[in-house]
């Protein structure tokens, strides 16, 4: 067993790091498997040697990060935790990165990991964003965040949020009520996001002058737009044909964002996807950029991360025992 120590020159720094209960600090432990003591503004970690090793590192990374202003909370420390391990305490730095935007409540809307930091860089120097990744990891979040802030900063005039309806087979006749009602059981993730960063009155002030649109993809076709920050949610939902449409909508001084998980498709199997078929159409062409996520860029619950990553094995092996 060895032992190392860290010097802790601020409490506010140490309050931080260690969470309510010390529930930060508990996870480094549990995790790496050591044991950390807080004595005379002192961390002294004790252990096996590269547990150890991690543990000092995904701490002093904590506390360059806390110096910056940024809140510690369980999925920070997992995610250094991962970094560490991965080699990649490096690139720590880059997480304390600008604030994409402020919710109605206050809140900075920031990237929270490489993968997403990467995703946010690429919508501000791109036309067209395709953000392809699992459940969680904030493609239509980060979208919304980045359609408001240019919304605000007068770049855009308007905010377009879209989804196909595959779950009604964009047959929305067959359901009760006027087109809002029939649409918005297929659109709430988008309302949700949109809710979070305008605030429910400032919201419906944008969307009855017009400056927000929320409408299901069947109804984009034969329309140009111009001046706008257009977002297409659910896209591995989407038919060829649809993704070609819905592409060739792109205006004048107009943005793009598409949004997927391509292991979640819901057509019929003798469907190509959309989103598929335009990673593959769009790659190497100017102004278009693909930015892959995957579970580390998770921001839900740890579980989640870890389902995602059982189903990713699951699927690994049934596809060994189909080619045998």
């Amino acid at each position: 067993m060895i032992e190392q120590s860290i010097s802790m020159e601020r409490l506010e720094e140490a309050i931080n790091i260690f969470g309510s209960f010390d529930e930060n600090i508990r996870i480094i432990e549990q995790e790496l498997a050591v044991s950390v003591v807080n004595r005379d503004s002192v961390l002294k970690v004790s252990g096996e040697g590269e547990g150890v090793m991690y543990a000092v590192k995904a701490i002093e990374a904590l506390m360059s990060l806390s110096a910056r202003g940024e809140v510690i909370n369980e999925q920070n420390v997992r995610y250094i935790i991962q970094l560490v391990q991965e080699g990649r305490e490096s690139q720590i730095s880059q997480l304390a990165g600008d604030v994409l935007c402020v919710t109605a409540k206050g809140k900075p809307i920031k990237a929270k990991t490489l993968g997403q930091k990467k995703y946010v860089e690429a919508i501000k120097n791109n036309v067209v964003t395709l953000g392809i990744g699992p459940a969680g990891t904030g493609k239509t979040y980060l979208a919304v965040a980045a359609a408001v802030a240019a919304f605000r900063a007068k770049e855009i005039n308007r905010i377009i949020l879209t989804r196909p309806a595959v779950e009604a087979g964009e047959r929305l006749g067959f359901l009760p009520g006027d087109l809002q009602s029939k649409v918005d059981p297929y659109l709430r993730p988008l309302y949700d996001a949109l809710f979070d960063m305008l605030g429910a009155e400032t919201y419906q002030k944008y969307l009855e002058r017009g400056n927000i649109e929320v409408a299901p993809l069947a109804y984009m076709r034969g329309r140009t737009l111009d001046d706008s920050f257009i977002i297409l949610d659910e896209a591995q939902n989407t038919s060829r044909e649809q993704m070609k449409m819905f592409l060739t909508r792109l205006g004048f001084g107009s943005k793009i964002v598409i949004t997927g998980d391509i292991t979640q498709i819901d057509l019929p199997a003798d469907k190509v996807s959309g989103l598929r078929e335009a990673m593959r159409v769009l790659k190497g062409v100017e102004d278009i950029s693909i930015c892959r996520l995957n579970e580390s860029d998770v921001v839900r619950h740890a579980l989640v991360q870890r389902i995602i990553k059982a189903y990713e094995v699951d699927e690994e092996r049934r596809d060994k025992k189909d080619k045998r």
